[in-house]
């Protein structure tokens, strides 16, 4: 569903403190920004911030950076962040939203960001065949995420699609990282933690379809 823009959105943004709008500003120097040393795990296309504002409010020993082009998704994914840490009691300070085109990652992060994760929730399958370059885990990007990812870090993914999910084991091997966790049906041995559901998740789990997810490690 396209998403009409919203007056309230860009100056939302611009008062947030944990907001990136010029995505190669940090670029070799995160760990500075958050001034401390915690694993860095990089949610590419955040969307709304589900995942984050479930995460991060309890994972306050990671620091969480939530990457996506559209500036209506960041605000919303502020907006759900601020929610979560008010419920929590406490202030954010273990979050960053970057304002980046995907496949320009490498313009944003190096070597020395040193990431511990990658998630990949749902991003676009692009099914047809001239458009599989695009995808998330397509080995061009996947080389690109290799630059800034530290050895024995860690892609999770995530999808509902049947074709993009088989492509990506091969993407991955291809690459040389390790499948270490493998589910075609994730919940069907798992509980549904209702707190990190994705809006896409979430609607694909009313349809009854099952969710495919692996973990990969680099190394």
């Amino acid at each position: 569903m396209r998403l009409r823009n919203r007056p309230w959105a860009l100056p939302e943004l611009s008062e947030c403190p944990y907001y990136i709008s010029d995505m190669s500003a940090n670029r070799g120097n995160w760990h500075n920004w958050f001034g401390n040393e915690n694993p860095i795990w990089l949610e590419v296309g955040c969307g709304k911030g589900m995942y984050l504002s479930g995460m991060a409010p309890v994972n306050s020993d990671i620091n969480f950076i939530g990457a996506d082009l559209k500036s209506l998704m960041l605000a919303y994914a502020r907006r759900n962040i601020e929610a979560a840490f008010a419920d929590s009691g406490a202030s954010v300070s273990n979050v960053a939203l970057l304002s980046t085109d995907a496949e320009r990652i490498a313009e944003s992060f190096s070597e020395a960001d040193s990431v511990d994760r990658i998630i990949l929730n749902f991003s676009n399958p692009w099914p047809k065949p001239k458009h599989h370059k695009k995808r998330l885990t397509h080995p061009r990007q996947l080389e690109a995420y290799k630059v800034f990812m530290k050895e024995g870090s860690y892609i999770d993914f995530k999808t509902d699609n049947d074709e993009y999910y088989k492509d990506t084991v091969g993407y991955l091997i291809m690459c040389g990282f390790n499948i270490v966790e493998q589910y075609f049906d994730y919940y069907d041995s798992h509980p549904i933690d209702t707190s990190i559901l994705t809006e896409h998740e979430r609607k694909f789990l009313d349809l009854g379809l099952p969710i495919h997810y692996l973990e990969a490690k680099y190394r």
